[in-house]
């Protein structure tokens, strides 16, 4: 099958289609799922049919060009239940596998724009059962023709198979965070923002909860500020959940951090460090999620809660050195005790 590419032109055109689309109207853009504690402060949970969908594809889809690559994601994020799809299903399913491994394998989840938009648009048309509008005018979601009919070919083979399950368990997940998000989603968003120095999002942040998101287990991407997360991948489950929804939230309101870091290090005429500013993110969320999740009990006794990072072992991978910087003068800042501005350029001075 010829691979599809998009040119720069292309790619803008297909970015002002889906802007003029009507992804505001009452069938594309359902509310946040309905919880037993009522609409969330901060965060919009989501579990769409297409999202998931999507992501099941390019996933399988990566395994196919890549086990290698597809390996390095826990083994239970890859988790699907036993299917008994009939000749015509599995048909369907291969045919759409194999579109996603010819045109989309390859592409960034995170940095592609042509990824990027496809994301954004099955999202906002999730309460959609078609993304043609044969059926309904308001359901076109203005895809290229080909993956339209891809994606609704695939589609009553994974409702009728994976989805349920996929469905149960972001549901699951969601039920999971939504007490924490209800008790301590304004006070963390604010503590947030004022640790960087900006302003928290008015609008609430759309979070698409799926089976699979990408081999981190979960990304963010930027205009509009939206975040995936993965609810069967072991690293965001019990109290975690609540600390990846902010590390990433935390990515929209970076800028001021990268800013800082950047200017610091041109003016001290050094090598902008890589990946300082995100693991600054990973420790900020982590001391400030710390004191509030020590002792509660979602999914079993946590009476002192250890960060992300530290769990995951990130410092100890990459970022030893991050780790000495951030203790010795990002906690000072987070302790009140020096200025965001003095915290950066010691930061800086020391690497």
């Amino acid at each position: 099958m010829r691979r599809l590419t998009l040119t720069p032109l292309a790619l803008l055109l297909l970015h002002a289609i889906l802007l003029c689309l009507p992804s505001g109207s009452a069938a594309a853009q359902p509310p946040q799922i309905d919880t037993q504690y009522g609409p969330l402060p901060v965060f919009e949970l989501h579990s769409g049919f297409w999202i998931n969908l999507h992501h099941t594809l390019y996933q399988q889809a990566k395994q196919r060009r890549d086990p290698k690559a597809a390996a390095a994601v826990p083994a239970s994020a890859f988790a699907a239940p036993p299917t008994r799809r009939n000749k015509s299903e599995q048909l369907a399913w291969d045919a759409a596998v194999s579109y996603y491994a010819d045109n989309y394998a390859d592409k960034d989840l995170l940095f592609n724009t042509e990824m990027l938009l496809l994301k954004n648009q099955l999202g906002d048309f999730e309460g959609c059962d078609e993304l043609s509008g044969v059926k309904l005018k308001t359901c076109d979601a203005g895809l290229p023709g080909k993956l339209t009919q891809v994606l609704e070919a695939a589609a009553p083979v994974y409702r009728a198979h994976e989805w349920p399950d996929h469905d149960r368990a972001n549901r699951k997940w969601i039920a999971q965070v939504a007490p924490l998000v209800r008790e301590q989603g304004l006070g963390l968003s604010e503590r947030l923002a004022d640790i960087f120095q900006t302003r928290w999002p008015k609008e609430k942040i759309r979070v698409d909860v799926s089976a699979y998101a990408n081999s981190q287990g979960a990304y963010t991407t930027l205009g509009p500020l939206r975040v995936v997360i993965s609810s069967i991948d072991p690293r965001n489950q019990g109290s975690a959940a609540l600390e990846i929804l902010f590390h990433e939230a935390s990515h929209g309101i970076a800028e001021r951090v990268q800013q800082a870091i950047v200017r610091e290090c041109r003016q001290r005429e050094k090598a902008i460090p890589r990946d300082l500013w995100h693991a600054l993110l990973f420790y900020t969320t982590g001391e400030v999620i710390k004191p509030v999740l020590s002792g509660q009990t979602v999914g079993g006794p946590d009476p002192e809660y250890t960060p992300y990072a530290i769990r995951e072992r990130l410092y100890q991978r990459d970022w030893d050195d991050y780790l000495k910087l951030l203790t010795r003068f990002w906690q000072p800042y987070l302790d009140g005790r020096v200025t965001f501005d003095d915290a950066i350029a010691h930061m800086v001075s020391a690497l």
